[in-house]
């Protein structure tokens, strides 16, 4: 079974439901106003466990964010590392527009309350044998790579949001990397899509990387292994948590030893079945209804992997 450890993100999101996005110098009434469970960090936490891995969650939840731990804990996520603070937890704005895309604004709380000291703790009690996974949402981000690496254990890092900070992490020491194309492009430091790949693979040679490409789909990377996806027909009402699903559900599969074609066909049905459903944690699909959707074509037909631009 994947054993994942994830120093998360854990955010409370307020998402205003909008005909479309609110311009500059501009005030509008939203349609209605919803608080969910959010967060990179507890989105990719949540979809690792529905996807069949052992969770391990790690973050600091403020005064207000009682109903992220109930989340996480109703999901099977171990929660015996998370600790607690008298300040407020980290959140967003979320605005979802009528065509499903949505534009988000963070403010970090309680993520930014990690410490060394803490880190180390919650290393030492996960042991050696699994995977570390973190995002761009919380501090001392390069310190957990580092560390994590020095235990002997794999390393993901989902570098988003995309900030100078990134530059600054031990990437060498990172055993995947899963970024969409514009990420992909700054971290590599290059102008086309079809160098990110090779770019990275010379820079960084024990590095496997996912690239996701929206509409588009995603194209993997694993040593000698490569592996393309496209992305399904359907309805899309909310891509919140879309990304984070797919990342569970890859890593998942991954490291459970699945071929990354493999992976990327489960994954590629999770996403597809979580933007059919409004919000964040909760949007994320079981794993059985996941295999039924794949198994039974209740999607249609994947289309083909649509290329670069």
């Amino acid at each position: 079974m994947a054993r994942i450890l994830n120093f998360g993100s854990l955010n409370l999101d307020q998402v205003y439901r909008v005909d479309a996005f609110v311009q500059p110098g501009e005030t509008k009434s939203s349609r209605s106003l919803e608080t969910h469970c959010g967060g990179k960090g507890l989105n990719q936490s949540v979809a690792a466990a529905r996807a069949g891995a052992e969770v391990w969650h790690a973050g600091i939840i403020g005064c207000d964010g009682e109903m992220l731990y109930d989340k996480l804990n109703e999901n099977g996520v171990n929660l015996s590392q998370i600790e607690r603070s008298a300040a407020v937890s980290g959140h967003a704005i979320i605005q979802v527009d009528d065509k499903g895309q949505n534009c988000i604004l963070l403010y970090g709380g309680t993520n930014q309350e990690l410490t060394e000291d803490y880190i180390d703790r919650v290393l030492k009690a996960f042991g050696s044998d699994g995977l570390v996974l973190v995002q761009n949402e919380t501090n001392l981000v390069g310190s957990v790579i580092e560390r994590a690496h020095a235990a002997g254990l794999q390393v993901a890092i989902n570098a988003a949001p995309m900030d100078e900070k990134v530059f600054s992490y031990p990437l060498e020491f990172v055993d995947w990397l899963i970024v969409n194309e514009i990420e992909g492009a700054s971290i590599a430091k290059c102008t086309r899509e079809d160098e990110i790949l090779p770019t990275l693979a010379k820079r960084y040679p024990k590095m496997n990387v996912l690239l996701t490409l929206g509409k588009r789909g995603a194209i993997c990377m694993r040593g000698s292994e490569s592996a393309k996806s496209g992305i399904y027909p359907v309805k899309v009402v909310d891509t919140t948590a879309a990304g984070d699903t797919f990342l569970g559900y890859f890593l998942t599969e991954a490291l459970d030893g699945k071929s990354l074609s493999d992976a990327l066909a489960l994954a590629t049905v999770a996403s597809s079945l979580c933007v059919q459903s409004m919000g964040a944690a909760d949007s994320v699909p079981q794993r059985k209804d996941t295999l039924s959707a794949l198994e039974t074509g209740a999607l249609g037909v994947c289309g083909e992997w649509g290329g670069w631009r």
